[in-house]
């Protein structure tokens, strides 16, 4: 109360007041290499546009990338691992480590993944990334994303296990929403989400659109643009 009282209550997120665009800007896909086969590993970032904080699409989103997930070669389980990118990733000696993000802004985001492997071997990598995201458009099943839909819940509870994280927590949700959301209304929003749904807010952003990519290292065989781009509107099993 002390020092924040005087900011004042309302439904408007902090971070969109006095700011006043004509348009939005237009996110136009690319990408960026740094060819340097003196370092061991290539290191490649690959991401398309999503929505903003308050979209309602941004819980799918979530649910998403949770059924992604995360791998590096430390985990063990190979093929008896749940996320089928990991299985890809563990049975590939040449694939180091994935890990998925859902970067959100006031009224843009960037979902994607940052991974990486051997130089040889990144079209394969690359193209093991691409085909689970786009198996999330068109066969994602309800016990993957029930799955998914409990790894979010817990990580959700798991960000609020202190006081510093909690008033961190506070302050985001300020900034994005204007106000604090309870994790009551966070677990409705996602248990109201079924398969079907994630296949379609998949669908609107990520199927046929055009990725971002930045690579960095022995990057020779990652896969050029418009070969990479052809990927995103591929239906294969």
């Amino acid at each position: 109360e002390k020092y924040f009282t005087h900011l004042g209550r309302t439904d408007e997120p902090l971070l969109e007041r006095d700011v006043s665009l004509k348009e939005p800007c237009r996110f136009t896909g690319g990408d960026v290499r740094i060819r340097d086969d003196l370092m061991p590993l290539c290191h490649v970032a690959l991401a398309v546009e999503t929505c903003g904080w308050k979209n309602a699409d941004n819980i799918p989103l979530m649910i998403g990338n949770m059924a992604i997930g995360n791998w590096d070669r430390s985990m063990m389980g190979g093929k008896d691992l749940v996320s089928g990118l990991a299985v890809r990733f563990a049975n590939q000696p040449a694939a180091h480590s994935f890990m998925s993000f859902n970067t959100n802004y006031s009224d843009t985001g960037l979902w994607g993944a940052y991974f990486i492997g051997e130089g040889p071997r990144m079209m394969e990598i690359t193209d093991y990334v691409v085909r689970e995201w786009i198996a999330l458009c068109t066969k994602i099943t309800d016990q993957e994303v029930e799955r998914a839909k409990n790894i979010l819940k817990a990580n959700l509870r798991l960000q609020l296990d202190g006081t510093t994280p909690i008033c961190e927590d506070i302050g985001r949700q300020m900034l994005a929403y204007g106000r604090r959301v309870p994790l009551e209304e966070f677990e409705y929003r996602i248990d109201n989400v079924n398969a079907a749904k994630v296949r379609e807010v998949c669908t609107k952003y990520i199927y046929d659109r055009c990725p971002a990519l930045a690579a960095i290292g022995p990057a020779v065989a990652v896969p050029d643009y418009a070969s990479l781009r052809s990927e995103f509107y591929w239906l294969r099993l």
